[in-house]
């Protein structure tokens, strides 16, 4: 089992944004390993609660997406953003993805050894149905079509939706499709493209057993 770790502060004129991550934080309140079942380039987490998801960005409905992604992909997570939300919803939701996909790319490392990879999943929430694809690859693409109708779900608006997938994805170095297949409540479409894409993340960091790089390149 592995640990990796990481703490990213992010801070500009509009927003100020704290991450702490443990990738494998619920696996890790489960069952500890040795050092040396850790591939290398991860760093050890030392002091995270492994059991946590605490988000708190000023805008509600973001929140309760930040906590279903973060708890469907088996992190331990402490992420607070203090934005200009008097303004709008915009740079609070930019420049957490920014921040919580450069996390991921901390915690993973510059030399990225033994996880999978590629993941993929389906995720459904009532009549609403979800497809997230993912490649730990380097490069840092996203693509998606959710299909939102409403201006905004709460407080977040719907424009900023794939807008967090496209940050994310350019902080972490992933490549990220995410497509909504089905459904009619753009609450239950949004949801079910958050945790199709935190069930696609556990499943392409996931260790594989070989301790080699994923690539036939031999490097990301």
């Amino acid at each position: 089992m592995r640990e990796a770790v990481s703490e990213f502060s992010r801070e500009t004129g509009e927003t100020r944004v704290t991450v702490r991550l443990a990738l494998y934080g619920r696996e890790q309140s489960e069952a500890r390993a040795g050092a040396e079942d850790r591939p290398p380039g991860m760093r050890e987490d030392r002091g995270l609660d492994a059991t946590a998801v605490r988000v708190r960005t000023g805008v509600g409905f973001f929140d309760h997406m930040l906590h279903a992604l973060a708890f469907h992909a088996g992190w331990a997570l402490e992420l607070a953003c203090d934005g200009d939300t008097e303004v709008d919803d915009h740079h609070t939701v930019e420049d957490t993805g920014l921040a919580l996909g450069r996390a991921v790319a901390l915690a993973l490392g510059e030399d990225i050894m033994g996880i999978a990879r590629f993941g993929h999943a389906f995720a459904p929430l009532d009549e609403a149905l979800a497809r997230a694809v993912v490649d730990v690859s380097g490069r840092a693409f996203f693509a998606g079509d959710l299909g939102l109708r409403r201006e905004r779900v709460g407080a977040l608006s719907c424009e900023m939706v794939p807008h967090f997938f496209h940050s994310f994805a350019q902080g972490a170095g992933l490549t990220l499709h995410v497509d909504v297949v089905r459904g009619t409540n753009d609450h239950h479409r949004i949801e079910a493209a958050f945790k199709a894409t935190a069930l696609a993340l556990k499943a392409a960091l996931a260790g594989d057993g070989s301790g080699r790089v994923p690539s036939t390149k031999g490097v990301l």
